[in-house]
């Protein structure tokens, strides 16, 4: 079965992958927990979001796009990777990042990039001497936050705590701005802009409120978050025509997971954000490129963030030296028009680990008052000890968690619990059950059984690569 996992070569790229010869601007914005269903091209009867819609409307919208994991930390460690983050040991909310892993921000930068990133991180700490901090994983500049954030949040500098003002998203935007303004007429741009919204606790401003005051209050907040979201991008993409780069500009929008249960949309799918049923996984997502796309389209294949690195790196040219295997593959055929049919299959792993609490606001402001007396802190221990591999490493035949396997239509779930021995399987058809309602795992019993035997190869290859044997 490894041969199976063998690292897919980049195949030179026919479209062109610049405007007169250069190298495409890059933009990565991400919502945190978002469903599919929490927008309004999607149907949602209430949602207000101009922009996405209108993003939507001229680009490409992937109405099949799949967060690697249904919680934020480990599937925003799947865009920077291009990997199944328990590959890494990112298997839930406040893991850090192993500092051995590739990132597009680090193979960008090589190539000519001026990197950046500005928001959310979640993949380690923000202080100074972090061997997990976006600075030590590629970004020339940052502006973070460990976790989600509020309005006037307080960021990190590059280690340094300031205080800002304004609305979360668009102070978030705001900072990504300055730099673009900054970097874009010297060198190409990678910038990541990944908001806090809409995360609970959902602190809507007034004028996001205003849309939705027949609602209940809570729905008020949350929606109002979605829409603070939607100005921000607008904003964005307002500038970016402003500056006269976004002919030339890769701009790519999704959230982290699948919907907040009780007030978020999962567009009917089951489950919701922490399930690996369809609607904790599934989420909106769009791609613009003026100068390529011309036309849009909406996209029916099933695409995952863990497609974003290799997709990136095949448009700006660059070939990785000593590549850890991928799960993702590149979209550019897609993006061509030549490509609707997913050549690989899509696997997850929920593994049966707890999160690591990660309360960002507290972090941020003891960071800013020991500073502000001239002192500091140092970073915490999760991050310090991001290289360490598991000693005992993780036995190649035990996968206690929900995992999942999606070729084609066809999806398998292999469910075990921590203290189990054997583990539990479904099948869906989601061609003909979206909601995944009609188990029919005996009636299929040789596609199960081959499916079974590909996840379990799969399942093999992330333990190795968890264990350390990639670098």
């Amino acid at each position: 079965m490894r041969a199976l996992f063998f690292v897919f070569l980049l195949v030179p790229l026919s479209i062109a992958t610049a405007q007169n010869g250069k190298k495409p601007n890059i933009i990565l914005v991400m919502a945190d927990d978002q469903g599919w269903g929490d927008m309004g091209y999607n149907g949602h009867p209430h949602l207000v979001t101009p922009h996405f819609d209108k993003a939507a409307a001229e680009g490409l919208r992937f109405d099949r796009f799949y967060a690697a994991a249904p919680v934020c930390s480990p599937t925003r460690a799947s865009v920077l990777t291009g990997r199944t983050p328990n590959r890494m040991g990112v298997f839930k909310w406040g893991y850090p990042m192993r500092p051995q892993e590739v990132t597009i921000a680090e193979e960008l930068r090589k190539a000519g990039y001026v990197t950046g990133h500005f928001g959310k991180w979640h993949l380690g700490s923000v202080r100074r001497g972090s061997p997990a901090s976006p600075g030590a994983n590629g970004f020339d500049h940052w502006v973070s936050a460990p976790n989600f954030y509020e309005n006037d949040p307080i960021f990190s500098f590059e280690g340094r705590a300031a205080q800002v003002q304004g609305e979360s998203s668009m102070a978030t935007v705001e900072a990504a701005l300055s730099f673009i303004r900054t970097h874009a007429k010297k060198k190409p741009i990678f910038a990541v802009v990944w908001f806090g919204s809409p995360h609970g606790p959902h602190q809507a401003v007034d004028q996001d409120r205003a849309h939705y005051q027949k609602l209940p209050e809570r729905d008020q907040n949350f929606l109002g978050e979605i829409t603070g979201m939607d100005r921000a991008f607008g904003r964005l993409r307002e500038k970016l025509e402003h500056y006269g780069i976004r002919e030339n500009t890769v701009l790519w929008y999704c959230s982290d997971n699948g919907a907040l249960p009780k007030v978020g949309s999962t567009g009917g799918h089951r489950g919701s954000k922490g399930k690996v049923y369809e609607g904790g996984l599934l989420v909106p997502a769009i791609l613009e490129w003026p100068a390529q796309i011309r036309k849009p389209r909406v996209i029916k294949m099933r695409c995952a963030t863990t497609d974003i690195y290799p997709t990136l790196l095949d448009l700006a040219g660059v070939e990785v030296a000593k590549q850890p295997i991928l799960d993702g593959l590149s979209l550019v055929p897609l993006i061509e028009g030549k490509g609707a049919t997913r050549s690989k299959p899509l696997g997850f792993w929920n593994a049966s680990r707890a999160g690591i609490s990660t309360p960002s606001a507290k972090w941020m402001k003891e960071l800013l008052e020991a500073q502000a007396s001239g002192g500091d802190l140092k970073p915490d221990d999760s991050s310090l000890n991001a290289a360490k591999l598991p000693n005992p490493t993780h036995p190649l035949n035990s996968f206690p968690g929900h995992a999942a396997w999606i070729s084609g239509d066809w999806k398998l779930h292999r469910i075990q619990s921590k203290d189990a021995k054997k583990a539990n399987y479904e099948l869906y058809d989601l061609a003909n059950d979206r909601k995944e309602e009609q188990n029919i795992l005996a009636r299929e019993s040789g596609r199960a059984r081959q499916m079974q035997d590909e996840l379990e190869g799969w399942l093999q290859s992330v333990v190795r690569s968890l264990n350390g044997e990639d670098y």
